[in-house]
């Protein structure tokens, strides 16, 4: 009894499908994304190591020699043990520009990780508003189909009793059946969307009506994500061309060792000269590349002309952007003029098949009449609720374009 209750109580759960929030929420588990996460941490990881290796470095060394022949320089065997400091004081800017081009770096990977969370979040949004197209062309279809065969079994029945000719049951037989393959389409379009959203989501999905977008109405518009992504990498480029600037100006860096030395002579004469010593030693070094037949300055024209492509592909994808955004805007003004009309074309194909289906059962005209206006309600209906579910996909496309968050317009 108890086994009944729990599987009463799980299976109506099983049953509920996923809203489109709840899709959206799930695209985050995306290994797409999920690369694109790694791979911002593999860059802050690098940033550290060079911020760490600009710091004082220590090391510590031992060293034992021994001689065949000693003399007064050079003990029978000696121990050796020493530590030292490295610091570079001065690269020529090269530290403080390679930190740039890393935190530019990072700051591009996390725009281009919101930018591609919200292009599969669009992506998703497009698939489930054109999977409940699917599903209200499916309805009407069926619908078609059941009318349709309704009207067979009334036409045999008069065919039968010799009222009607072999002809007109053949047409609606012939209308049967065309309804039938394309229902079998739409079921095969609605099978590909769900594959298409079980491999972004990553796992199998079922989808639950009554999601909606907002509308976004707001006049000022957000820099897109990927556009800001691509203004941190023109930020990086820059960094970096600057680093290979560096190259020509000197590098200075200090240096202290400190050593313990341990003599041993075998000879009596030497033996004097066994005293073991202490010594430390400070030093300050400079380096100056003064001449390299160009290569330097040429590294830095090649880095310098790669941010100048990047710029260049920055403006145009920027004024695109702007278009991007006019065309959707106005995609979605005659979307919402198309809603108007298919409620419209519903209204009289709903009236004239009324008119006509009483005429029909009367006698008055005839069955291809009859089945063209079925035929056109049902088509009607279904236009109205796919224009419904495209103008949701148009306000989506605003709110992208516009450089919002889309999951935070959906309800």
């Amino acid at each position: 009894m108890k086994k009944s209750i729990a599987i009463l109580l799980i299976v109506p759960f099983a049953l509920f499908g996923e809203s489109l929030t709840q899709l959206i929420e799930l695209t985050k588990n995306n290994k797409m994304i999920d690369s694109s996460r790694i791979s911002i941490e593999s860059t802050k990881d690098s940033y550290k190591s060079v911020q760490n290796s600009y710091l004082p470095q220590f090391s510590v060394g031992a060293n034992y020699q021994r001689t065949n022949k000693e003399t007064s320089g050079v003990p029978h065997s000696r121990n050796t043990i020493q530590g030292s400091v490295d610091y570079v004081i001065y690269d020529g800017g090269k530290k403080y520009n390679t930190y740039d081009s890393y935190e530019a770096s990072i700051e591009q990977g996390k725009n281009s990780l919101v930018n591609q969370e919200n292009e599969i979040a669009l992506q998703v949004t497009d698939y489930y508003f054109t999977y409940l197209s699917l599903g209200a062309q499916k309805e009407a279809k069926l619908k078609e189909i059941e009318q349709l065969e309704a009207q067979y079994t009334r036409l045999k029945r008069f065919l039968d009793a010799g009222t009607t000719t072999e002809d007109e049951v053949q047409k609606i037989i012939s209308r049967i059946e065309t309804a039938r393959v394309e229902l079998h389409e739409i079921e095969l379009n609605i099978q590909t969307i769900i594959h298409n959203l079980e491999y972004v989501v990553g796992k199998s999905v079922s989808i639950e009506k009554g999601s909606s977008v907002d509308e976004y109405n707001s006049d000022k518009t957000q820099l897109r994500a990927d556009l800001k992504a691509l203004e941190y990498k023109l930020e990086a480029l820059l960094a970096d061309a600057k680093a290979k600037k560096s190259g020509t100006l000197p590098t200075v860096t200090i240096n202290d060792t400190y050593a313990r030395n341990d003599l041993n002579y075998n000879t009596n004469t030497y033996s004097s000269n066994s005293d073991d010593y202490s010594q430390n030693i400070a030093s300050v070094n400079l380096s100056w590349k003064i001449f390299d037949f160009g290569a330097t300055s040429r590294e830095y024209q090649a880095a310098y002309k790669q941010y100048l492509a990047l710029k260049s592909q920055y403006e145009y994808e920027k004024n695109k952007a702007s278009v991007d955004l006019k065309l959707a805007n106005k995609s979605y003004e005659i979307g919402k003029l198309k809603v108007k009309s298919a409620k419209a074309g519903l209204k009289a194909a709903n009236s004239a098949y009324d008119s006509i289906k009483a005429k029909y059962e009367n006698g008055i005209v005839d069955n291809v009449s009859y089945l063209e206006a079925l035929s056109e309600k049902y088509d009607a209906e279904s236009a109205l609720k796919v224009a419904l579910y495209d103008l949701e996909i148009k306000k989506a496309n605003i709110i992208y374009y516009s450089g919002e968050k889309l999951e935070e317009f959906v309800k």
